[in-house]
């Protein structure tokens, strides 16, 4: 009997060879073996604790920062969404300085707003990240000189044997895009609670009104894109490098037939499925800009994206 037959009893969805591509922004991607869409965090805890330990759990957001590759994902692909995830709550004391909890499927543009709207400035950078709570802490996102690390107070997760885990901000071990301690274990973010500054919600909406003008003006919100597809390198821009390589708006696919993946002409940093990419058309553009990126300026391009599955 596989362990695809021996499943624990849930209350949330459990769901057979389901198709990631429709859960992420790319659009592309194969199924998961099973996908567990749980109904709270209690239930998502008893199942990680039931599950054999052998099985590979694999948390997905809302999918903005992920390339799923074509052969699929293995063991168990996790993904948190409805109610339960889902909570804003300011939390205002008398004389403190205000916070306000988010849970792991909140996007990072609904905590902005909500923030703005109960009088707390300092997370309006989060207006411009694309991605879910849960995501921000895994890779400490950010835009515009603000970064998670910045706001973050603690965060909320369940480990891979079901046991509940609160996170300080220096417990996360954050650096550039990354929590070192999400990248030690494997970790279900929940939730994380944030603390930023009083102010008037006229203020943060119009400081919000500008990172939306910019980010439509600078980067192509509206494709089937991943965001930022590689890390800055140290003193340089990721996006001057694959323009000066000359891939800015150049088509590729790994067939050659037809355009299907290519770095946006608004941004060179940003890969897009121009409408029949498949996942390996789109990696396979990454590695070969990294590549020639190499050959001409010496520079390792890193993946800002997260590529999971089978090729």
């Amino acid at each position: 009997m596989s362990w695809r037959e021996r499943l624990p009893a849930v209350r949330g969805k459990l769901l057979r060879d389901e198709l990631l591509g429709p859960f992420t922004w790319f659009r592309v991607g194969g199924p998961a073996e099973v996908l567990f869409l749980p109904e709270d965090e209690a239930d998502l805890a008893e199942f990680l604790a039931a599950l054999d330990p052998a099985v590979p759990v694999t948390p997905l957001g809302v999918g903005s920062n992920t390339l799923v590759r074509d052969g699929g994902v293995e063991g168990a692909v996790i993904r948190l969404a409805g109610r339960a995830f889902g909570k804003v709550e300011p939390r205002l004391e008398p004389g403190a300085e205000p916070r306000i909890f988010a849970g792991a499927a909140v996007l990072d543009a609904i905590l902005a707003r909500e923030a703005g709207k109960a009088g707390i400035g300092g997370l309006e950078f989060y207006r411009g990240v694309p991605g879910s709570i849960g995501g921000a802490c895994v890779m400490n996102a950010g835009c515009y000189g603000a970064e998670t690390k910045d706001v973050l107070i603690e965060a909320y997760a369940i480990t891979r044997a079901g046991q509940r885990v609160v996170l300080s901000n220096a417990e996360m071990g954050f650096s550039y895009r990354k929590s070192a301690r999400a990248a030690a274990e494997p970790l279900i973010f929940t939730g994380a609670l944030f603390q930023g500054t009083p102010d008037a919600p006229a203020a943060v909406e119009a400081r919000m009104a500008e990172i939306t003008a910019r980010r439509e003006q600078t980067q192509p919100i509206r494709e089937k894109t991943g965001g930022s597809t590689f890390k800055n390198p140290p003193g340089q821009s990721s996006w001057k490098l694959v323009d000066a390589a000359g891939w800015r708006g150049k088509p590729f696919s790994v067939s050659g037939k037809g355009s299907g993946a290519m770095f946006s002409p608004l941004h060179a940093n940003f890969l897009i499925n121009t409408g029949e990419a498949t996942a390996a058309d789109l990696e396979g553009l990454g590695e070969a800009v990294r590549a020639d990126v190499k050959a001409k300026f010496g520079v390792d391009l890193d993946w800002e994206i997260k590529r999971i599955g089978r090729p």
